[in-house]
C-alpha cells in the first residue's frame, strides 16, 4: 500500500492540576464581623494555552474573584486550573475551538471546586461559580476578532485610498453618467 494512512483525530485529557492558587483576606478578622453577608462580587475569567510539543497542549483557566462587603475587600481569590491535553489530527480552526472552548469547559468544574473549597477554608461562605458557556464566549471572541480585522482593513483602505482631485472628478463624472443612463 503506497498511500499514507490518514491522520486520525485524537483528543484526550492527560492531566488536570492546579497551577497556581492565591487567597488574600486583607480585612480579616474584621471581615468576619459583618452583620449581614451581602457581598459585591467582581469575577474575571481568562484562559491561555501553550503548545508543549507536536501533540500536547497546556490549557489554563484563570478565575479571579474580588469579594467586597460594605466597600471593603473581604477576600480576593485567584485559581489557575490547568490541564494537559493530547490533540492531534485537527485543522487549525478546530484546534482553536477545542482549546478555547472544550478544554475550558473541562477545567471549569475543577476551578469551581477549588474556589469554593478555598473560600470556605478562608472562613467565608463558599463562593459558587455559575456555569459558563465557553462555546458562546468562543464565538463572541471570533466575532470580535473578525470585527477588528474588518475595521483595520477599512482604516487601512481609507488611509491608502486618499482621493486626488483628478480621481474625484472622474468618479463624479462616472456617477453623473450613471444617473443619466438610469
Amino acid at each position: 500500500m503506497t498511500e499514507k494512512d490518514p491522520v486520525q483525530n485524537h483528543f484526550s485529557i492527560q492531566k488536570i492540576y492546579v497551577k497556581d492558587v492565591s487567597f488574600e483576606s486583607p480585612s480579616s478578622p474584621e471581615a468576619f464581623g459583618f452583620k449581614q453577608w451581602d457581598p459585591k462580587i467582581e469575577l474575571n475569567i481568562n484562559n491561555s494555552h501553550k503548545r508543549l510539543n507536536e501533540q500536547m497542549y497546556e490549557a489554563v483557566l484563570t478565575v479571579t474573584a474580588t469579594v467586597k462587603q460594605d466597600d471593603k475587600t473581604a477576600f480576593l481569590i485567584e485559581v489557575k486550573q490547568a490541564g494537559i491535553f493530547a490533540i492531534t489530527g485537527f485543522n487549525d480552526q478546530d484546534l482553536s475551538y477545542l482549546i478555547g472552548s472544550q478544554c475550558m469547559s473541562i477545567l471549569l468544574p475543577y476551578a469551581r471546586e477549588a474556589v469554593s473549597d478555598i473560600t470556605t477554608r478562608g472562613g467565608f461562605p463558599p463562593l459558587l461559580l455559575a456555569p459558563v458557556n465557553f462555546d458562546a464566549l468562543y464565538q463572541q471572541h471570533l466575532k470580535e476578532q473578525q470585527d477588528q480585522a474588518a475595521e483595520s482593513l477599512t482604516e487601512d483602505g481609507l488611509a491608502q485610498a486618499e482621493v486626488t482631485p483628478e480621481a474625484q472628478t472622474q468618479k463624479d463624472q462616472a456617477s453623473a453618467d450613471d444617473a443619466v443612463k438610469h
